[in-house]
């Protein structure tokens, strides 16, 4: 298959590319708060389809707790849902629990939080492909189970494929399924609770007396240690409620209150779910059956055994798979996100900080999805003990959050508002209930498996901090060099105009983000090549990235940078009267524009051989060589495949 057919299927299957400049290219990629609350609140509403049930089974035969269990869980789901309002507030650029942790708590805390958060989006992809790939096959006969894993790996290609389209277009295709989640979970919910109207009256008092009773009986502690513990093996409810946040950067304009009213959206819809659902297991007498859920059983006692009820029951089920789905795919919109902030901050590799040309950060979602793979493999597709591995980063991360706005409002109490104290007091409540959450949980869970999700962290820590060490001390070294090589430039003009003859050796040079690294590379020519080029031609290329849509003004600035550094080596040159001038791109893909500016050049000047550096360590290996010269060795490779000519200059950096 040659060049241009690989091209084509890749635009058919991807899309066209979006232009980053573009007026309107903000509305296209920017979520309204309803579509925000479907492709980032799927996760969080998915886990009605077990967090209620498992904690609901934990309290074994005393149910009649249940009711304070859903309160609570009720209660719960506003508390951090206000505490997230307040995150999007003070970081409406995006980066949530990440960038509360880095700014208010320092890097490394924050390094912590994000760490924990691309762990749990893994693991929101597997869990739910596996969950919801359970749903579906309790529907086919026994001997299909072989074939549970290789369809979930399917699922997850097909996720990939349709994100790498932009997260508008996955969805608008998975919209459907939430929509119909919503409709019949909710009808099913408001018509079993009055159809149990009677049951209703008396399941307060009920439950008010038979607590009296066992309170009486095993003593108060006892009733509330069986109360927590309960009440914490439902954490996983609340997992997804963070999405908003720490996407509030995808949000349309005005991105605060798209933000609060999303989060509004996600609150009522996942307390009345997962609340309303708890009391159905209480008003239907609801009991565990092997092989079936327990909104199963639940669903199958109110829409009885008629060929009608069946046949809700089934679409109802397969909704919750599908549901499930779009949960899993909630991780792939979510997670890179995450992970290209963190490259923003050198803990991660720079290339997954990189957007594709359809403006989504595509090496992270390819990463997001392989990982998921090997975590569904290694566990076998097992839900139960994923959502054991799912649950403890979440609460890691809310944590850290939340303590990160007690210190925000402790040290601004003097420039805040006067409902500074509601705040404080507010977010230090949220802080203990999530740390209570999140200690119970990984102390009863630790032995049957939360010890796996405690070393995958660690080892994600680990990873980072020695990336980011490298990439510290390299910066230093490229800083140093910046300022050794930085040239004088006269502001007495050349006495004799400027005049260039696209006929004569041209030599091109590669402008990178370091200016020291592009004069290095220019002083090297003039060394090698003593008068023999009579016109210096300098291409430089404006990454658009994520970083590039945090603000109004980003993408200017980006420009702006671009455009006066070239226009500094223009000036170098044109003090000692070489011809000179520059071209300048911008785009996601580095490698693809300056291919473009390449053909420009050497149409205009047919003699001329293109000069790039990369930085040579005395101590290589595949680590250097993973984290640095992506773009010189890969131009190189595709201008030699075209017969233009690269020279690649050596830059020694000595670690």
């Amino acid at each position: 298959m040659n060049i241009p057919t690989i091209s084509k299927l890749k635009q058919y299957i991807i899309g066209d590319p979006l232009n980053p400049f573009s007026p309107n290219i903000l509305r296209h990629i920017s979520l309204v708060a309803f579509l925000a609350w479907v492709g980032l609140g799927a996760d969080g509403l998915s886990s009605s389809c077990y967090g209620p049930e498992e904690a609901f089974i934990a309290l074994g035969k005393h149910t009649h707790l249940a009711l304070f269990i859903a309160m609570a869980m009720a209660i719960t789901v506003f508390i951090i849902s206000l505490g997230y309002n307040q995150v999007i507030e003070l970081f409406p650029s995006g980066g949530g629990g990440y960038k509360v942790a880095s700014q208010l708590l320092g890097p490394y805390v924050g390094l912590v939080s994000g760490a924990a958060l691309i762990v749990d989006y893994v693991l929101t992809i597997a869990v739910s492909t596996a969950a919801g790939m359970d749903a579906i096959f309790s529907f086919l006969p026994k001997s299909a189970v072989y074939y549970k894993l290789p369809a979930e790996a399917l699922l997850i290609l097909f996720l990939i494929t349709l994100n790498m389209r932009g997260m508008k277009e996955s969805i608008k295709i998975l919209l459907p399924i939430f929509l119909g989640f919503i409709v019949t979970h909710f009808t099913l919910i408001v018509y079993g609770i009055a159809a149990h109207s009677k049951g209703l009256l008396t399941i307060i008092p009920n439950t008010l007396n038979e607590t009296k009773e066992l309170s009486a009986t095993i003593g108060l502690l006892p009733l509330l240690a069986l109360l927590f513990h309960a009440y914490s093996l439902g954490s996983g409810t609340y997992t997804g409620l963070e999405a908003v946040s720490n996407n509030a950067n995808r949000l349309s304009e005005p991105r605060v209150r798209t933000g609060r009213w999303t989060m509004f959206y996600m609150a009522v819809s996942l307390s009345f779910t997962a609340a309303g659902i708890i009391l159905l297991y209480l008003l239907w007498s609801a009991h565990a059956v092997p092989g079936q859920t327990l909104n199963a059983v639940v669903f199958q006692s109110i829409l009885g055994n008629s060929w009608l009820g069946k046949t809700v029951l089934f679409i109802t089920l397969l909704l919750e798979a599908g549901l499930l789905f779009v949960a899993a795919n909630s991780g792939f919109l979510a997670g890179p996100n995450v992970l290209s902030n963190m490259a923003l901050d050198n803990w991660v590799p720079n290339r997954f900080r990189h957007l594709s040309s359809r403006l989504v950060v595509q090496n992270g979602i390819i990463v997001f999805g392989i990982l998921a793979l090997l975590i569904l493999l290694w566990s076998g597709g097992e839900v139960s003990w994923l959502v054991i591995l799912y649950s403890i980063n979440v609460f890691v991360t809310f944590s850290l959050c939340l303590l990160g706005l007690c210190v925000y409002w402790a040290k601004h109490r003097a420039k805040a508002s006067p409902h500074w104290v509601w705040r404080l007091g507010f977010s230090a409540f949220a802080c203990a209930v999530t740390t209570s959450m999140l200690l119970v949980t990984l102390f009863s869970k630790f032995q049957s498996g939360g010890w796996v999700t405690v070393i995958i962290t660690l080892t994600v820590i680990g990873l980072c901090l020695l990336i980011n060490k490298h990439y510290v001390s390299v910066n230093k070294k490229l800083a140093q060099l910046d300022a050794q090589l930085k040239q004088p430039i006269s502001s007495i003009k050349h006495p004799h105009p400027i005049t260039i003859d696209p006929k004569q050796p041209t030599a091109v040079v590669l402008i990178g983000k370091n200016p020291g690294v592009g004069m290095h590379t220019l002083l090297c020519v003039l060394r090698l090549f003593p008068n023999h080029f009579k016109n210096f031609i300098f291409l430089s290329v404006g990454i658009v990235d994520v970083e590039s849509f945090t603000g109004g003004t980003a993408l200017e600035k980006m420009r702006d940078k671009v455009t006066d550094t070239l226009q500094y080596f223009v000036d170098y040159c044109s003090q000692y009267g070489i011809p000179s001038e520059s071209y300048a791109g911008f785009g996601t893909d580095i490698v693809e524009k300056l291919m473009s500016l390449a053909e420009k050049v050497e149409e205009k000047y047919p003699n001329c051989i293109f000069f790039a550096s990369k930085l040579i360590f005395e101590h290589d290996n595949w680590a250097t060589r993973l984290l640095h010269n992506e773009t010189p060795n890969t131009l190189q490779r595709y201008l030699h495949l075209q017969g233009k000519e690269l020279v690649i200059l050596p830059m020694k950096i000595y670690n």
